[in-house]
């Protein structure tokens, strides 16, 4: 069946990445290269199916050493990793200063609209009451 050639050679490729990974072979040494095998000829009528050769491993043996890699990887101690060097001051950008800036300004407009509201507040209380208290109404400015 030709899923079971794709899942064997993707289990195979990923047992060679694992390895590679894992520091199992040189870094300088080449993955062998799993190329998919052409589908074969379909067989005929009279003959049996041909029997794959014993020297390819079975996916059980490709997932055992799989597993065995993880495993081995998962009980070696972790090493504290060395401190790795500060990392270097940020230097403002033209964008971050211009941002900075913009934001400043927002922040300023907005103080001047709290401030002016706050007066004009205060302005329009201090009249009410002062109506309130003499009892006629004063021209409005």
């Amino acid at each position: 069946m030709k899923w079971m050639r794709e899942r064997d050679a993707l289990i195979a490729q990923t047992l060679a990445f694992v390895q590679s990974v894992t520091g199992r072979r040189d870094a300088g040494e080449p993955l062998p290269a799993v190329v998919p095998e052409p589908p074969p000829a379909p067989p005929p009528v009279d003959r049996a199916p041909p029997v794959a050769a014993a020297s390819v491993e079975t996916p059980k043996d490709l997932e055992k050493s799989l597993d065995k890699i993880l495993d081995d990887n998962l009980q070696k101690s972790v090493e504290p990793v060395a401190s790795s060097p500060s990392p270097r001051p940020l230097v403002p950008s033209d964008f971050q200063r211009e941002l900075k800036a913009r934001i400043a300004s927002f922040r300023a407009h907005q103080e001047r609209f709290n401030r002016e509201r706050e007066e004009y507040f205060s302005a329009t209380l201090a009249r009410l009451r002062a109506e309130i208290k003499d009892g006629s109404p004063t021209p409005r400015a």
